[in-house]
């Protein structure tokens, strides 16, 4: 395929990896490049920029194709040094910044000078026009099925997405609940003309993650997961298991929520490592879509994006025979 994205991301297809926590390492990065879609690094994944320059070195020796790296800007109960990450990424060669979270303005100074480009990830039509008014490449637009930060409008990409797509004239990646070929047909029939996934990519054999956790994700269905943090107006969608059902129901007393009431359940360290390497897929809080629903096998990145891709095909012949 050619289009816009696929010029920007120098891939064979407009696919790529979210930029996932804990999730996002060279492993993956590189599986999902290789196969001929864009791999993406997640920057805050490494404890230091000097490690996230390790992490890009060390992708580069599994692929010599093109990966970006994602910045994620949210409030963290510690400073994030953000600009030393990106300037990490960028110094190394990266040419492909994805960023999310709060308005990326104030990096792209940098982006441009080291000859890089800019996807920033939205959760709504007025910041997906925001991207595009300060110089963006492009934008990833994510819809209320997501995992992870949905943001507060609860609009899903049927809607989302046309609307965006009628107000746009830079490039626009549909995110968010999509795992197979029919739906990124659909997305581009909504004006896309590219996507990125997450969830469905993390149950794949090169996601750096417990067994436990991808089959937890196969055996699931598309109710399986619960909106988190609601009451403090930084919703999460995550699996949902036994923590997150007490986290919901401690937000659901009477009176404010305080994040202290939840911090040490909700933890990310916790997350990662009693579920996502020790494979408890009850005690820790994990990110996951909706399109978890739509899982029921563990391929190959390489086997996933080839069967996605005939999928996208056959499911754009019928739509061309049925206009005829």
């Amino acid at each position: 395929m050619k289009n816009r994205v696929t010029e920007l991301l120098g891939t064979r297809y407009p696919i790529m990896q979210g930029g996932m926590m804990w999730v996002g390492r060279a492993e993956l990065a590189s599986a999902v490049s290789n196969a001929g879609a864009l791999g993406i690094l997640t920057a805050l994944t490494q404890p230091t920029p000097e490690a996230l320059a390790a992490e890009i070195r060390r992708c580069r020796e599994m692929t010599d194709r093109p990966f970006g790296v994602n910045l994620t800007i949210l409030p963290t109960i510690k400073p994030v040094p953000y600009a030393e990450f990106l300037q990490a990424a960028l110094d190394s060669g990266v040419k492909l910044i994805e960023t999310a979270g709060r308005n990326p303005e104030a990096y792209i100074p940098a982006i441009r000078a080291a000859g890089a480009r800019l996807i920033h990830k939205c959760t709504s039509v007025r910041h997906a026009l925001k991207a595009e008014a300060i110089g963006c490449d492009a934008v990833s637009v994510d819809g209320f099925e997501c995992a992870g930060h949905p943001g507060e409008d609860d609009v899903t990409n049927l809607v989302l997405l046309p609307i965006a797509a009628s107000r746009l004239r830079i490039p626009m990646i549909a995110s968010g609940g999509i795992g197979n070929g029919r739906q990124m047909a659909a997305a581009f029939a909504l004006g896309a003309e590219g996507i990125n996934m997450g969830t469905r990519f993390v149950a794949t054999r090169e996601a750096p993650v417990h067994q436990n956790v991808k089959q937890a994700m196969v055996d699931a269905d598309e109710r399986q997961t619960s909106l988190l943090f609601r009451t403090l107006n930084n919703t999460g969608r995550v699996f949902r298991n036994r923590l997150a059902e007490e986290v919901v129901a401690i937000e659901a007393r009477p009176g404010a929520t305080d994040f202290a009431d939840i911090q040490a359940l909700v933890a990310g360290v916790r997350g990662r490592e009693r579920v996502l390497e020790a494979g408890d897929i009850e005690d820790g809080i994990w990110t996951a879509g909706m399109v978890i629903g739509l899982i029921d096998d563990i391929p190959s990145c390489a086997e996933l994006i080839e069967r996605m891709m005939d999928e996208f095909r056959t499911a754009a012949c019928q739509l061309s025979q049925s206009a005829a």
